[in-house]
């Protein structure tokens, strides 16, 4: 019971360490959004998604998943005591990054003219996609940093990079938007890019203590089981990319830039406001997941508590954006991004659905099983893309949050099936009555904003909150024990 305890605290403490960490790169993020918002509008908002979106299509593309694979190599031999080892994988993923880097920025200079024609149907934007290659190079650098840092499980050392690189960001930021308005909003993605790298690299070179000279030929043969999952993981999440980049697209080519501008808003609200929890677990849980990867008994404890905590933490977040969508967005954003709260709305009701897909879904990618990765990459995107499609063309920005919903449904359907019969994995029966009461608790949030009259819809919308946070903490509570831990802290400051 103990052990068990303690496994439950382990996954808290780098729960709460990255949630912390997520919580103040959100602030940064939220300050960003509203100075761009305010001073540049939706459409300013929606330039700067189709030009964030290929640049992360391009970093992900050719980097080759290395930031990935490299997590996996480095901290499975670091887990075993062969810190030679894990150091000698760290030199051959520096100089594969390097490399790989490289070829990204030539990639995006030589195509400047065919993204910008794609992607704002104009050759206005070809030099900016050139000056993208720097940022590529920056995006691709940093990763690497953050690879060698989660690899060796330096979570604190990896906490502070991106919280420091995040602030210096913004600090750049702020007064580019206000001079140069549009035209700042270039130099305001290469500066956040560089800054984050500079102090990945600051705080990655703190953590090696020995390094490793290693020939062109050593990198090739003894790297190549890196390369080979990292391609495979590489091809997965560029289909990823790829589908936001299309959407983001065709919501331009059918809306305009405001019209993505909004959707750009209410997808940044589902994968960062709220999908801080998932950010946050998913640094330490990989790692963790794949230490124990041949031990079915122990994936199932592992999934089991990620899951268990992930549900009980977003269900209490999913409700309060419910409720307070038009609220939270015009604070995020102004009050000109209204259109994007029904797309939250919908979209966020599949967030309980994530929180369970996604760490079953982590199994697959801790297994290295390359091959069903990709197949199951290739067949869910195909599915959330033509889903987004036909739910925007029909019904706008709802039709979306709609299609979303669906999503994350046949994904959690899906990959439980793909687990059990491939792993034989199967959830503990224990998990089930959480998940569903925590569904219920949601789906009411949903259907009570539909409530008329106004004192009555925010009187049961607050008392949802209420309830779901107290069920929330008394299960975490019986799990890890909040209150002793506060006891704990108490004294000790006695």
């Amino acid at each position: 019971m103990e052990d068990e305890k303690k496994s439950y605290q382990q996954v808290m403490k780098a729960t709460s360490l990255f949630g912390g960490v997520q919580v103040l790169r959100i602030l940064v993020t939220v300050i960003r959004s509203k100075v761009m918002a305010t001073l540049l509008g939706p459409e300013g908002v929606g330039i700067s998604n189709l030009l964030t979106r290929p640049l992360q299509l391009i970093t992900t593309a050719t980097q080759l998943g290395l930031d990935k694979s490299a997590v996996k190599e480095i901290s499975s031999q670091y887990k075993q005591g062969d810190e030679t080892q894990a150091y000698r994988m760290i030199a051959i993923l520096k100089r594969l990054v390097w490399i790989t880097a490289i070829i990204g920025a030539i990639f995006t200079i030589v195509f400047s003219g065919v993204l910008s024609k794609f992607t704002f149907d104009s050759y206005e934007y070809t030099y900016t996609f050139m000056w993208l290659g720097l940022a590529v190079v920056f995006n691709q650098l940093a990763m690497s940093n953050f690879a060698v840092l989660q690899g060796l499980r330096k979570l604190a050392f990896l906490a502070k990079a991106n919280i420091y690189g995040s602030i210096a960001g913004l600090i750049v930021t702020i007064p580019l938007y206000y001079y140069l308005a549009l035209d700042g909003i270039l130099p305001a993605i290469v500066a956040t890019s560089g800054f984050v790298f500079l102090f990945a690299y600051f705080f990655a070179k703190r953590t090696v203590k020995a390094h490793t000279s290693v020939t062109n030929a050593t990198v090739f043969s003894e790297g190549k089981p890196m390369i080979k999952l990292g391609l495979a993981l590489s091809f997965s999440s560029i289909i990823g990319l790829v589908v936001a980049y299309l959407i983001l697209v065709f919501v331009r080519a059918e809306g305009g830039e405001i019209e993505a501008g909004f959707y750009g808003a209410g997808i940044a609200i589902l994968n960062s406001y709220v999908g801080l929890i998932f950010n946050a677990m998913s640094t330490d849980y990989y790692p963790r997941l794949a230490a124990v990867c041949n031990d079915i008994k122990a994936v199932v404890k592992t999934v089991f508590e990620q899951a268990f905590i992930a549900v009980l933490l977003i269900t209490p977040i999913v409700i309060v954006f419910i409720a307070f969508a038009p609220l939270l967005i015009s604070l995020l954003y102004s009050s000109a991004f209204e259109p994007s709260v029904s797309l939250v709305r919908w979209g966020i009701l599949g967030m309980v659905f994530k929180a369970v897909s996604w760490s079953m879904g982590y199994v697959i990618i801790a297994k290295g099983d390359a091959k069903l990765f990709t197949k199951t990459a290739v067949f869910f995107n195909s599915i959330l893309l033509t889903l987004n499609v036909i739910g925007y063309y029909y019904w706008g920005l709802e039709g979306i949050g709609i299609s979303l919903l669906v999503y994350f449904i046949i994904h959690y359907l899906g990959v439980r099936i793909l687990t059990y019969y491939r792993y034989g994995f199967k959830m503990k029966a224990g998990f089930y009555p959480v998940f569903l009461l925590c569904l219920v608790l949601c789906v009411a949030a949903f259907g009570a904003t539909y409530i008329e009259d106004a004192l009555f819809k925010y009187g049961v919308l607050i008392c949802l909150i209420v309830i779901s946070s107290l069920y929330s903490f008394r299960l975490l509570d019986t799990k890890i024990g909040f209150r002793s831990l506060l006891d704990t802290i108490l004294k000790r400051k006695k």
